[in-house]
C-alpha cells in the first residue's frame, strides 16, 4: 500500500472526532488467531483505551483460532447479531482464502465495519543467523535453491503472499512454513527452528534484540528500523502488508454497525492509541461503514492480482 493511500485513510471524519457515546453493554471481541500476535496486540490496545474512555464497559477478548483465521470466519455468522459481538478480520486473508476453495466461508459472508490499521511486510532472520544483510541472504538463496525454510502466519495470508512475491521478484526458491499465528511463529524464529520469516514490521520491532530485519515493504525506511532497507531500495517496487479490522455477524442492524464504526474511529483518534500504535509499528488507518463497499471492491481488485501470482482461483 502506498503512503498516499495510507495518509488518505488516516484522515478522520468530523463524526469520528466527536466524542462517541460508550456502548450500552460490554463487548465480546473474538480473535481469529492465537494470543501473542499482531491481532491480539491490537485488541489489547483497544481494550485498554476503551476502558479509560468507558470505565463501566469491559472488552472481553476471546479466541477461536485455527485454519489461519478460517475457523473464526467460517462461524462468524453464528454469533449473536446484537452489536456487542465483534470479531477480528484481516486482509488479504479474507479475500485470498476463499479463492483456494478449502474454507467454509466466502468473502461476501463477512461484514467488516471498520479497518483500523496496517502493518508492512518484513523479512527477518534470527539474531544468530549468519546473514547480516539482504544481499547476503539473496546470494545464499540463489546458490542453494530450496535450502531456506521461511515461516509465516497461516496459508493464503499476507505473509504467504509476501513469501511468494519475494520468490518471484528475486528469482529464488524458498519454502514457506505456515504457523497458526504470529505467536506460534515467534517461537520458531526466536528458537532458530527455521531460517527466517516473512512477517511484519511489528514483529521486527517488538523482537529487535532477538531477530534481524533484512528488508521492509515500505516507501521509506521505518523510523524504528532506520538501518533496514526497503525493498524499493533493493530494486523491487514492493509496498504491502496486512490490514486488520473488526466485523460483525451479517444480520447485525445497520445502526449498530454504524455505532461500532464510529466507536473504533474514536479509539483510533485517541492520543494514547496513536502513541501505542507508533511504538509497536502499526500504521493507523480509518475505513468505516460509509466507505466500506468501495474499499472492499478496490482491495478485491488488488488482491486478485496477488491471487494470480499464488495460483489461486484456478479451480
Amino acid at each position: 500500500m502506498n503512503r498516499t493511500l495510507i495518509a488518505a485513510l488516516a484522515l478522520l471524519t468530523t463524526t469520528a472526532l466527536q466524542a462517541q457515546p460508550c456502548p450500552e453493554k460490554s463487548l465480546n471481541y473474538w480473535q481469529a488467531f492465537p494470543p501473542g500476535g499482531e491481532s491480539d496486540i491490537s485488541a489489547r490496545h483497544q481494550q485498554m483505551v476503551l476502558k479509560k474512555k468507558c470505565p463501566a464497559i469491559d472488552t472481553v477478548v476471546q479466541y477461536k483460532a485455527g485454519g489461519g483465521g478460517a475457523v473464526m470466519w467460517g462461524s462468524a455468522n453464528t454469533l449473536p447479531a446484537d452489536g456487542f459481538n465483534i470479531y477480528g478480520i484481516n486482509l488479504p486473508h479474507v479475500i485470498l482464502q476463499p479463492l483456494e476453495g478449502q474454507v467454509q466461508y466466502k468473502t461476501e459472508d463477512l461484514t467488516p465495519v471498520f479497518w483500523y490499521h496496517y502493518t508492512p511486510d518484513a523479512l527477518v532472520v534470527p539474531e544468530a543467523s549468519p546473514y547480516k544483510t539482504f544481499a547476503e541472504f539473496l546470494k545464499a538463496a540463489q546458490a542453494t535453491p530450496d535450502k531456506f525454510n521461511l515461516g509465516g502466519s497461516a496459508l493464503n495470508s499476507a505473509n504467504h503472499a509476501a513469501h511468494e512475491r519475494m520468490n518471484n521478484a528475486f528469482k529464488i526458491k524458498t519454502t514457506y512454513v505456515p504457523y497458526k499465528g504470529t505467536g506460534d511463529l515467534a517461537n520458531a524464529v526466536l528458537g532458530a527452528q527455521i531460517d527466517g520469516a516473512l512477517t511484519y514490521t511489528v514483529f521486527a520491532i517488538n523482537n529487535k534484540a532477538r531477530v534481524r530485519a533484512l528488508a521492509v515493504a515500505m516507501n521509506q525506511r521505518h523510523p524504528l528500523l532506520p538501518d533496514v532497507p526497503t525493498f524499493k531500495e533493493l530494486g523491487v517496487d514492493w509496498v504491502d502488508g496486512a490490514m486488520r479490522g473488526i466485523a460483525v455477524p451479517k444480520t447485525t442492524p445497520a445502526d449498530a454497525r454504524k455505532k461500532l464504526s464510529d466507536l473504533f474511529a474514536a479509539l483510533n483518534a485517541d492520543p494514547e492509541m496513536k502513541e501505542l500504535a507508533a511504538k509497536s509499528g502499526f500504521e493507523l488507518i480509518n475505513v468505516g461503514v460509509d466507505q466500506m463497499d468501495a474499499f472492499m471492491k478496490e482491495r478485491a481488485r488488488v488482491y486478485g492480482e496477488t491471487a494470480k501470482m499464488m495460483g489461486l482461483g484456478k479451480k
